[in-house]
């Protein structure tokens, strides 16, 4: 569950953005600034985070409102999953990122396995869909989606990359340490609880 805090702050910063698309009356355009900032405020003083740099952050979001997507792809061989290790903080994930405009979901994962991993990979399943509030990880600013897609490799070969030097497969009783903010442990079990069982519908909340 996300702290109040930051829920508050994501619900101020959507209100603010989603007025600020809409809105017309210099009155109401001054209100709606004023609520992105309390927003900022809010963050600032229960982080780390400067008021100025996370108002900078929401200040460049524009339209309507929406939780981002993230998109990864579970990849498994001799029942092992495929994990990357990520250069930023030199822990273990999924591979996988943002969806890219004109990327469908499912592309979006296959490209992800082959920049982060080296493998080819086509995307056979949706496995679930989670609100990331919901399942433990480390809270972040942005409110997002993660989708998870079964793939299946068709070719390449491990290799790193700019974002990652690590690559491999791991048994479900030998997982090493995880990125929090891209994968928890309950998220690992749960996926090969699925590759067990191939014919469970995808999760999803």
């Amino acid at each position: 569950m996300a702290l109040k805090w930051l829920e508050w702050a994501r619900k101020l910063q959507a209100i603010s953005q989603n007025g600020l698309t809409f809105a017309s009356d210099p009155f109401d355009i001054e209100r709606y600034e004023r609520i992105r900032q309390i927003a900022a405020e809010i963050g600032g003083a229960h982080s780390d985070t400067e008021p100025e740099l996370i108002l900078d952050i929401y200040s460049k979001e524009s339209g309507y409102a929406t939780p981002k997507l993230d998109s990864r792809g579970v990849v498994f061989r001799d029942d092992r999953i495929l994990l990357v290790r990520e250069k930023s903080d030199g822990l273990w994930t999924l591979p996988g990122g943002w969806i890219d405009v004109g990327d469908s979901p499912g592309e979006a994962a296959e490209r992800e396995v082959f920049e982060e991993s080296g493998y080819i990979t086509r995307a056979v399943k949706l496995l679930a869909v989670v609100d990331k509030n919901k399942h433990g990880y480390t809270p972040q600013f942005d409110h997002i989606y993660k989708l998870f897609f079964l793939c299946e490799i068709t070719g390449g070969e491990a290799a790193g990359s700019i974002e990652t030097d690590g690559v491999e497969f791991f048994a479900e009783d030998n997982i090493p340490s995880l990125s929090l903010t891209r994968i928890v442990p309950s998220q690992i079990t749960r996926l090969f609880e699925h590759h067990r069982n191939p014919d469970w519908p995808a999760d999803f909340d």
